[in-house]
């Protein structure tokens, strides 16, 4: 098994737990909240703060424009004049491309499928879901109180489609930025995990005949 297997995910679909089944079924590393603890050890920033700031866009579109905080840039000079947001970015950044170099493994939104694109040994997954089954989860999962779901699920989703697109331009969800998308809710979290695991084989069996 040689594949790098990005998750994007909408809010409750399950995203975390789909990747570490597939972690533990090929034997591979998991990055998720875990590349919230590398940065925090690499750059002896507070864990804390990391956390605050994980998965949202930067303070300001115009800001980042004018600092030439374009995608992966990794400029020591310029980005300590960065927020912290657009730091924490750059540095998980730089974490996720020395992770894929290392060798298969699994990898939780943080833009990871555009920070790997066109990388031959990635598969980039989008996971979504219907609302009742993403509330429910968010209620069994998450502690979230049942009256509040339908909008902690909308604010959570609202904070990943801009993150997405203040650091890759493009369009959270959007089919064509991924190999596979898959619905959940109607696969079950132990059945999209294991379609995901056959698509992995499969895009192994056709780069090896092409």
């Amino acid at each position: 098994m040689k594949t790098v297997i990005t998750i994007a995910r909408q809010y409750g679909s399950g995203g975390r737990k789909i990747g570490q089944k597939l972690a533990q079924r090929f034997s591979i590393p998991f990055y998720d909240r875990e590349l919230i603890a590398a940065a925090a050890k690499q750059s002896g920033w507070s864990r804390e703060i990391l956390e605050q700031a994980d998965e949202k866009a930067g303070s300001n579109l115009l800001y980042a424009m004018i600092m030439g905080n374009y995608p992966y840039m990794d400029s020591s000079i310029t980005a300590g004049r960065l927020p912290i947001n657009d730091r924490l970015f750059q540095l998980q950044a730089k974490l996720i491309r020395e992770a894929a170099r290392t060798g298969p493994c699994v990898i939780v939104g943080r833009c990871a499928d555009d920070v790997l694109r066109g990388k031959e040994n990635v598969l980039s997954v989008f996971l979504y879901a219907d609302l009742t089954f993403r509330k429910n989860r968010a209620v069994k999962e998450y502690g979230v109180q049942p009256e509040n779901a339908a909008g902690w699920v909308a604010k959570q989703d609202r904070q990943r489609s801009d993150y997405y697109h203040f650091y890759t331009d493009e369009r959270w969800g959007e089919t064509g930025n991924y190999h596979l998308c898959i619905d959940s809710s109607a696969f079950g979290v132990s059945g999209a995990e294991k379609l995901i695991a056959n698509a992995v084989l499969l895009r192994e069996n056709q780069i090896k005949s092409e």
